[in-house]
């Protein structure tokens, strides 16, 4: 299921990204609308819905973790792809076609910046003990604004980020899981980063 829904954010972001010739409209639709019932996001359903199979879509109006995975993972992606017209800020991490990393992989990038570390670390752990699913979001929409200004265009796999979002709100076992995974990825990046420095 979480691994269905890695291809469908994929194949969602290319069709927006459109090689180069984005959709400005989806792009600025997408990134104006916080949540999947938020009004500006009427314009994304119908390629949010054509994408997810009929089990993955709500029958009562209250979105599907799909729906919510999908949708949250390609806005950001669209706020990440702001302002950058000829350079695709998305990638998958893993595969034939890795040219990408995470996004907490790309925040701990951040964090071995000694500048950045204490404010990374500041909003990273509050997030990494957040237990609330709108709480996480929101955080990691603050998040995703902080990569974009300090990042250097870092390619993220968005795809990867809707999985994890889907096992997110699975129950509390599985939300502990993806909190250390992303808690992994985080420090194990600067400390890698550290390594590599010392090393030189």
């Amino acid at each position: 299921m979480a691994d269905e829904l890695k291809q469908i954010a994929g194949r969602i972001i290319h069709s927006i990204y459109r090689d180069g010739a984005a959709d400005k409209a989806m792009l600025a639709n997408l990134r104006n609308a916080p949540t999947v019932t938020s009004q500006r996001a009427q314009k994304v359903w119908p390629l949010l819905m054509a994408n997810l199979s009929g089990h993955q879509l709500s029958k009562n109006g209250v979105p599907t973790r799909e729906e919510v995975a999908v949708y949250t993972a390609i806005r950001f992606y669209a706020v990440y792809q702001q302002g950058n017209q000829e350079f695709c800020v998305y990638a998958p991490a893993q595969g034939a076609d890795a040219k990408g990393q995470t996004l907490f992989g790309a925040l701990g990038n951040l964090r071995g910046n000694d500048d950045l570390r204490v404010a990374m670390d500041r909003r990273v752990q509050p997030l990494l003990a957040t237990t609330n699913v709108a709480g996480v979001l929101n955080e990691l929409s603050h998040l995703i604004s902080i990569l974009k200004s300090h990042g250097n265009n870092q390619r993220i796999d968005f795809a990867q980020l809707a999985h994890d979002l889907y096992w997110l709100q699975v129950n509390y076992e599985q939300a502990s899981r993806i909190r250390l995974l992303w808690g992994q990825q985080y420090f194990r990046q600067a400390d890698n980063a550290k390594g590599e420095k010392n090393n030189d």
